[in-house]
């Protein structure tokens, strides 16, 4: 067993018609023992930008505090918020620090550009390298299954409704074929305007 799946979890992320959803499941375990049924793996970076932690749990939460740190130290010295895909560099390049002795985390960034509120989703294995298509990402230990529903699920141009309803279905329906993660899920869409 990989020391990504010893806690479980799946993480998908979609984009829509300037919108885009972050979904993660909320089991917490120790192999096929849960332990908890409120652990999201899914974080607020800013009100348009959300990171998405699969691996293990003890990781997630280490990577979460570096990279908040990060974003701050950056936003107080440019004086702005910052951009998914200059986020998704920061991940990137904090990831591949680390390359020798890595965090066991594959995160997922999903996002509006705050000028334009075009989409950006965009996935990384554990040093970081990106994987940034124009329609979905997925990852943790149900990834297959979740991307084989994204394929048969997604389509172009979808609104905040139906893109809630796609990626709710391609979550329950990956995770119920998945032993280690499930027991409910959250799932966030934002909106140049709300989330």
């Amino acid at each position: 067993m990989s020391i990504l799946s010893y806690n479980g979890g799946a993480v998908v992320a979609m984009s829509g018609d300037k919108c885009v959803a972050i979904a993660s499941d909320l089991r917490y375990g120790r192999e096929l023992q849960t332990i908890s049924t409120d652990f999201t793996k899914v974080f607020e970076m800013n009100p348009h930008l959300w990171v998405g932690l699969p691996g293990l749990a003890t990781d997630i939460q280490t990577v979460k505090q570096k990279l908040e740190f990060r974003k701050n130290m950056y936003e107080l010295k440019e004086g702005r918020q910052m951009k998914p895909k200059t986020f998704a560099n920061m991940v990137s390049n904090m990831l591949y620090e680390r390359r020798f002795g890595p965090f066991f985390v594959e995160p997922i960034v999903a996002g509006l550009d705050p000028v334009t509120f075009e989409p950006y989703v965009c996935g990384m294995d554990l040093i970081g390298c990106i994987n940034n298509p124009v329609d979905f990402v997925a990852g943790g230990t149900p990834e297959e299954q979740l991307l084989g529903m994204c394929e048969t699920l997604w389509e172009p141009g979808m609104g905040p409704d139906e893109l809630f309803e796609c990626i709710s279905q391609a979550m329950m329906n990956a995770f119920d074929r998945d032993g280690i993660s499930g027991w409910g899920a959250v799932v966030h869409i934002i909106e140049k305007d709300k989330i």
